[in-house]
């Protein structure tokens, strides 16, 4: 009698750990799964059950996705024609989603592969082995949802009693033995950020100010308008520990006061439009060292009030030394000569060609930012300058214009070409920004 020839199976083990713990041991529990694996191999031998070369393991990695190295080398070579049987110890091994496991089964099938579990005793071959593969990776998933769960309530528990469940620390704080402390030199740089915003309420100029201060993040980035509103929303500062939008006391000290913080929050509660309205009569004179007479003397800001109404205005210094009638043009209304201004800068916002002339005239004094970069940046800023802060208006004014004068027929604005240049570059930096 002739003995039958007996198909060689080729079989990859794979083996999976969901932490790294012990790892490093030198026989670890991956260790432990494929020499179950491979004493299975070897009893199938009779069966041209032989193993492949290459090992599949993933250390360190959750069941719960596909995105597993050793598994997707796997896949690659079932795919290759390079696999018949894959074994592992067990099932969960593979995968702890049943949808998950679908898709292999999918791939495993279209490749005729054989999938064995040592500890389960059956294979994906039969219609009982598949009955009894999803009874188990449904418990599986059960399981791990049920985990999950616990571990989602331990986290609100804990967050309710303040403590620190990880992540990233606010900024001024470190974390000591799983307790935020705080951190002294960057608690100073927060404590410094809400006293300033109480006295400017700009996100913008705020922004501004930490960069020319130099204050970067733990990271070493640049501080921008939004951290900083993170910042000042951040309930950490007073001692608070939040989960889902709740406020729990935190174990952890605080480094803003109650006091500073409402002060601040009532600031944030008001509309950019209200804080800039409301902060418009604090703001320096648009025009104040610019503006000039017709005899050549310097207009200086003043204002008196009627009741709860202020009234601004630029007075010459000639008829302040020699009273009135001593200028042709005495006083004038603040907000009117500041509006005219206004409006013929924004004639150059809307009609970039005017800068042309101008460019052209000081080219030498231009540095790398062209004639087409001031034109986009000038065009940019024509819709923005209403949303922009007073003080962030009176900036570009004084970045801009050079020398107002006024007389009886009229303004002259004469622009500052290096200005121009540095606008522009600011613009197309996205350094200005709204008031919000």
């Amino acid at each position: 009698m002739t003995k039958p020839i007996v198909r060689k199976q080729r079989c990859a083990i794979y083996t999976r750990k969901s932490s790294e713990e012990g790892l490093e041991q030198e026989f670890n529990s991956l260790h432990a799964q494929r020499e179950a694996c491979e004493a299975f191999v070897a009893s199938q031998r009779s069966e041209g059950w032989v193993q492949v070369r290459d090992q599949y393991d993933d250390g360190g990695l959750s069941g719960g996705t596909l995105l597993r190295p050793g598994l997707q080398r796997l896949l690659e070579d079932i795919e290759d024609g390079l696999v018949d049987v894959v074994v592992v110890y067990k099932i969960d091994r593979l995968s702890r989603s049943l949808a998950d496991f679908a898709k292999l089964v999918e791939v495993f099938d279209r490749n005729e592969v054989t999938f064995v579990s040592v500890t389960q005793a059956f294979n994906t071959t039969t219609s009982m082995g598949r009955l009894t593969l999803n009874i188990l990776l449904s418990f599986a998933q059960f399981e791990r949802e049920v985990t999950a769960e616990r571990i989602r309530d331990k986290v609100a528990a804990s967050r309710k009693k303040g403590m620190w469940m990880g992540g990233v620390p606010p900024y001024g704080y470190r974390v000591e033995n799983r307790k935020l402390v705080i951190d002294d030199e960057h608690a100073e740089h927060v404590r410094w950020i809400f006293a300033r915003f109480l006295e400017i309420g700009s996100g913008t100029e705020m922004a501004r100010e930490v960069g020319k201060r130099g204050i970067l993040t733990p990271r070493g980035n640049r501080i921008d308008k939004k951290y900083l509103y993170r910042m000042l929303n951040n309930r950490a500062y007073i001692g608070e520990a939040v989960h889902k939008g709740d406020s729990y006391p935190g174990e952890h000290d605080a480094i803003i006061d109650r006091e500073t913080w409402d002060r601040v929050h009532a600031i944030l509660q008001e509309s950019p439009r209200k804080r800039a309205a409301r902060t418009r009569a604090e703001t320096p004179a648009l025009l104040k060292g610019i503006l000039f007479g017709p005899d050549g003397a310097a207009f200086s800001p003043t204002h008196t009030r009627k009741g709860d109404k202020l009234y601004r205005y630029y007075v010459s210094q000639t008829v302040l030394k020699h009273g009135a009638g001593s200028c042709p043009v005495g006083r004038v209304p603040a907000g009117e000569i500041e509006a005219a201004v206004i409006d013929q800068l924004r004639v150059v916002f809307r009609q970039p060609e005017i800068v042309a002339g101008t460019w052209k005239a000081a080219r030498g004094h231009a540095d790398e930012t062209t004639e087409a970069d001031a034109r986009t940046a000038l065009q940019q800023l024509d819709p923005l300058w209403d949303e922009l802060f007073p003080a962030e208006q009176a900036r570009i004014v004084a970045l801009l214009v050079e020398r107002v004068d006024i007389g009886a027929d009229g303004l002259n604005v004469r622009l500052r070409v290096d200005g121009l240049g540095g606008l522009a570059r600011e613009m197309l930096a996205g350094d200005i920004e709204v008031s919000a």
